[in-house]
């Protein structure tokens, strides 16, 4: 029979999307296991449906102790996570079905797995990074994290081609949560690594709270974590900078991110941005065409933009080479943007521009 696996699941009023995360896997692992962390609506029942394995669990402001009561429930050789709202197509199913045999011939100890979570109007990916997605039981460490929590990668690792799509939960508003987290576990003096400091950047960041995201991602700099999230900490810092009008500042911060590793096309593509603001389009140029060739780190951990390395410097460079009378080069990148993403609502506008001046468009 091969191995067994278990996949461990933490919920919460996921009864809109539920069925959809939990379809994608049926029939593809041997246990579920549902921890519910207060649910008011119909979620429990849902669950029901496809195992008597859901248990309660009183919510603290933890979801690494939440995954971790989850999986001590499992009983498989393997244990896989998923998030309720998450997407396993068909294909992936099947690919699942794939790994399981990877998992009885190479006894791994962690699988990473690539996660999409944002995607274009197509359909298709646009921002991706990996994950531990699939742990031998026997071994694995805890949980770690109030919030953005994770298990470090232990023993064996393998990269699986298995991928899971994030999807939405209609009517689901983002708020404060994760920020809330943070400033209770920095009140009740908890020391953040520089991963989480990373994270607690980010959310103050994404309220609008820069200065002091400022602080928390400089000291993620500053601190001992791995190059990957040093490299994020450059970019989130260097939006944060841009916000405040520090321009120069940005610059100095993106360009440093080159110590901990080769260039990322959303590095380039930001110092294009910033030249390009300042009507320094040569500059905005060579960053941008150098985004065009960068490496995809997808696999290496990053959080990565597919779009950084084709539409948007492509977009950019149209707009780039028409403001410096290169009408030729800037409608060939035209043409390109446009066929690698017709429906990118630039690209739509550079249609209409170009069209406007009598040039063929097929």
């Amino acid at each position: 029979m091969g191995v067994s696996l278990s996949l461990c699941m933490i919920v919460k009023n996921e009864e809109k999307v539920l069925s959809r995360a939990l379809d994608g896997v049926k029939g593809r692992v041997d246990e579920i296991v549902i921890a519910d962390t207060g649910s008011e609506d119909g979620t429990k029942k849902i669950a029901a449906r496809y195992t008597d394995k859901v248990y309660d669990f009183e919510w603290k402001d933890d979801f690494a102790a939440a995954r971790n009561f989850s999986f001590s429930k499992a009983t498989g050789g393997y244990v896989m996570w998923l998030d309720a709202d998450d997407i396993v197509t068909p294909e992936n199913g099947e690919l699942l079905a794939k790994l399981r045999e990877r998992l009885e011939n190479e006894a791994p100890d962690t699988v990473m797995c690539r996660y999409d979570i944002a995607f274009d109007a197509r359909g298709a990916a646009t921002y991706s990074y990996v994950r531990e997605r699939v742990l031998k039981r026997e071994g694995c460490p805890p949980w770690r994290g109030r919030v953005h929590e994770c298990i470090p990668p232990f023993g064996k690792i393998i990269f699986s081609h298995f991928t899971v799509r994030h999807g939405e939960t209609p009517g689901k508003v983002r708020g404060r949560r994760n920020l809330d987290i943070y400033r209770k576990a920095q009140r009740e003096g908890e020391e953040l690594d520089a991963r989480h400091l990373l994270y607690y950047g980010r959310e103050l960041c994404a309220d609008g709270l820069y200065r002091e995201a400022e602080g928390m991602l400089r000291a993620a700099l500053e601190g001992s974590g791995w190059a990957v999230g040093k490299i994020e900490a450059s970019k989130m810092l260097a939006d944060c900078l841009i916000a405040m009008k520090r321009q120069d500042e940005a610059v100095s911060v993106l360009l440093g991110s080159f110590a901990y590793g080769e260039p990322r096309a959303s590095v380039m593509c930001r110092l294009g941005s910033l030249f390009k603001s300042k009507s320094m389009l040569k500059e905005a140029i060579y960053w941008y065409r150098s985004a065009l060739s960068a490496k995809d780190f997808s696999l290496y951990g990053d959080f990565e933009q597919a779009e950084c390395r084709g539409v948007i410097p492509l977009v950019e460079l149209t707009a780039c080479y028409w403001r410096e009378g290169e009408r030729d080069r800037a409608y060939k990148c035209h043409l390109a943007a446009r066929e690698l993403a017709p429906e990118h609502p630039s690209v739509i506008y550079n249609d209409a521009f170009f069209r406007e001046r009598g040039y063929p468009l097929l």
